[in-house]
């Protein structure tokens, strides 16, 4: 995905699912998402796949703003046996079971992290809309960290593995445009035709060893985390 951002979000930093829409399409209900074997756009390179080194450093940018923002409540909690993260979807409403269903897959392989969601208070946002470089995370680097699910991406490939992939940023992941179908942070990098919506055994383990520091890293600090 490339790193330039339209002028709305200078500030953003931001990280893709890797498969940018060529054209706008009209925004369609998340139930009418559906697609058969769609081309790629006209002019689309499997170089958009390959990421940046700035890609990356954004998604641990995004990462921190999460774990910014749980430390708080972490606080009040210190001796909990797993870090709660809250999202709210309340800006997403035509994706409401996509996000549901990312949920329920990273809690169903998680330990010591669990998504939950708030209507106020959240740790971080789901919105939807149309953007030319499709599905993103981003943060401001201010606490205002939100995944932003597009339209036309999400009715040319799986919607679930992409609502799954951009959680997985969330909870520390990179993007791995050349891995496997069978790897979630692969993203679009395997094609339409992938339609996997699991972390496989290596993304759960880094995933549950990521939360894991942070527990003990709040246990150890009285509830004051490092970055």
């Amino acid at each position: 995905m490339k790193s330039s951002r339209m002028p709305s979000r200078l500030t953003a930093l931001t990280l893709g699912l890797g498969l940018a829409s060529g054209v706008l399409g009209a925004a369609v209900p998340a139930s009418a998402q559906t697609a058969t074997t769609p081309s790629a756009p006209a002019g689309t390179s499997v170089a958009r796949y390959a990421g940046s080194v700035q890609e990356a450093a954004n998604n641990k940018a995004f990462f921190g703003a999460v774990l910014k923002s749980v430390a708080e409540k972490r606080a009040a909690q210190p001796n909990a046996r797993a870090v709660t993260v809250y999202y709210n979807a309340s800006q997403a409403p035509s994706f409401r079971s996509q996000i549901a269903s990312a949920a329920a897959i990273w809690n169903s392989t998680q330990f010591n992290v669990k998504l939950q969601p708030a209507s106020s208070g959240a740790d971080f946002s789901y919105r939807e809309g149309n953007d030319p470089e499709g599905s993103y995370a981003a943060t401001n680097g201010h606490g205002d960290g939100y995944v932003f699910l597009d339209y036309t991406q999400t009715r040319q490939n799986d919607s679930v593995r992409v609502a799954t992939h951009e959680t997985g940023h969330v909870l520390g992941l990179l993007d791995d445009y050349s891995g496997p179908c069978s790897e979630l942070m692969s993203g679009g990098g395997p094609g339409p035709s992938c339609t996997n919506h699991y972390p496989n055994a290596t993304e759960r383990a880094k995933v549950d060893q990521q939360w894991a520091t942070q527990l003990a890293q709040n246990s150890d600090s009285r509830g004051t985390w490092a970055h």
